[in-house]
């Protein structure tokens, strides 16, 4: 057996999420990342195969750099030969961008060290073909207010207030290693880095900076909302468009959550 990490990317928009859905809706399958790709495998060995993801992307949310991993029955294929399998196997909405092999006790859940989610949000007039993956804002935001805000998001906080009703997190702490929003011309871009994070933790907190700063709040309105540790206190939730599960590491430090 060869533990192999895959680094995925994919357009979240048609799928319901990442986790993998033994039950029908509305009289059809559930289509998620986790269930192609794991059908892709069972092709490829003709047996079931478990796959281990890092993370449990929502229902249209995308990403960039998502790690999973599953153990091969076969010892004899050379690496960098399950990329260019496992594409031509997989829909046009998933794509294989990188494997490697890891020692057998491996979990990309378990050991990965921090996440990064990156939120786009489009300013001026985005083209069709963007649509699917931005969040198209009225006004433009004053990026410097956006920041102070970024400020308060450092070290192990409780996000109790970003928490979606029905979260079954254990703790609602997570440690943030760093948040920022910075422009690229008219697309502004939400980057957080975090050892985990809660269900629509990131959506909730984009969509309540936004509102905050369009609304002319400060820092300090933050951080009352935040350390209220009160769903009902947060104040939107950005849709699922314009965010990215960007990276995944496993270099970092292990910190409990």
């Amino acid at each position: 057996m060869t533990n192999i990490l895959l680094t995925l990317s994919y357009d979240g928009t048609d799928f319901c999420g990442w986790q993998r859905q033994d039950k029908a809706a509305q009289g059809g399958p559930v289509r998620t990342v986790q269930g192609e790709i794991e059908g892709a495998l069972e092709k490829m060995f003709r047996q079931k195969i478990k796959l281990y993801g890092s993370g449990r992307t929502d229902s249209g949310v995308h990403a960039h750099g998502q790690a999973a991993n599953f153990l091969s029955p076969s010892d004899n294929i050379p690496v960098e030969n399950y990329i260019r399998a496992l594409n031509g196997l997989l829909p046009h909405d998933i794509r294989v961008m990188q494997a490697q092999i890891k020692e057998e006790s491996f979990n990309s859940r378990f050991d990965a060290t921090s996440r990064t989610y990156r939120y786009f949000m489009h300013t001026g007039l985005p083209e069709a073909r963007d649509m699917r993956y931005v969040w198209k804002l009225r006004k433009h935001p004053d990026i410097d207010k956006l920041n102070s805000m970024c400020s308060l998001l450092k070290g192990e906080i409780d996000f109790a207030t970003f928490a979606a009703a029905g979260d079954q997190s254990l703790s609602t702490f997570r440690y943030i290693d760093r948040a920022f929003f910075e422009y690229h011309d008219d697309i502004l871009v939400f980057e957080i880095e975090a050892n985990a994070f809660l269900w629509k933790m990131v959506r909730s907190l984009t969509g309540t900076l936004i509102t905050l700063e369009q609304e002319g709040k400060n820092a300090d309105d933050f951080k009352t909302i935040l350390e209220s540790r009160d769903r009902s206190k947060a104040l939107f939730t950005a849709p699922p468009t314009g965010l990215f599960l960007w990276e995944v590491k496993f270099n970092g430090i292990r910190r409990h959550v």
